[in-house]
């Protein structure tokens, strides 16, 4: 389909040194409608998964809506109960995420924007413009199960997106460690 897209290496990038042996952080936005459910969901999942492998300090993960919805004023509603019950499942806590809309700026700001579904595709583009850096990726597409994250908000199915974004983020990683 013209407007999802599978993995590409993104132009080989060289990792960028930020001092003497260091090497420069991975900055991730997980992008999804309204930044309650699934962006978050992924968002503070990664941030596990790299705690635990101890790669934490190597990584800056965010997450953003494309629309308003979720948020009034300048304040963001917190993530979905959904989310933070499945989250705390795994011994996640999510405490003070409120949502928040991704700006153009989030584009050259982020190495990263990796989104749910193919409709956050078309909106990120939207307000990002066009991908020209290759920064824009569907989250299931670093798998060989390319399709749309199950999106809870429609389902009630909070099992399913969790299994689906695990997936999703593990073959993340993987990419990453192939890339680097």
């Amino acid at each position: 389909m013209e407007n999802e897209k599978s993995i590409r290496n993104p132009v080989n990038k060289p990792i960028q040194q930020c001092g003497k042996g260091q090497e420069k952080m991975v900055k991730i936005l997980f992008v999804c409608h309204g930044n309650i459910c699934r962006s978050p969901m992924a968002e503070f999942l990664l941030k596990d998964m790299v705690t635990k492998r101890g790669i934490a300090d190597q990584f800056y993960i965010a997450s953003a809506a494309t629309s308003t919805e979720e948020i009034w004023g300048d304040v963001g509603n917190p993530v979905h109960p959904g989310t933070k019950k499945k989250l705390a499942e795994h011994g996640i806590s999510c405490e003070g995420k409120r949502a928040v809309q991704v700006t153009k700026a989030d584009y050259a700001r982020y190495d990263y924007l990796i989104c749910m579904d193919s409709m956050n595709l078309r909106n990120l583009a939207r307000i990002c413009g066009r991908d020209k850096d290759e920064k824009i990726y569907r989250l299931l597409d670093f798998t060989d199960d390319k399709r749309d994250v199950a999106d809870p908000w429609y389902t009630g199915n909070f099992d399913k997106t969790y299994d689906d974004i695990m997936k999703g983020l593990e073959g993340f990683l993987r990419y990453l460690s192939k890339n680097d």
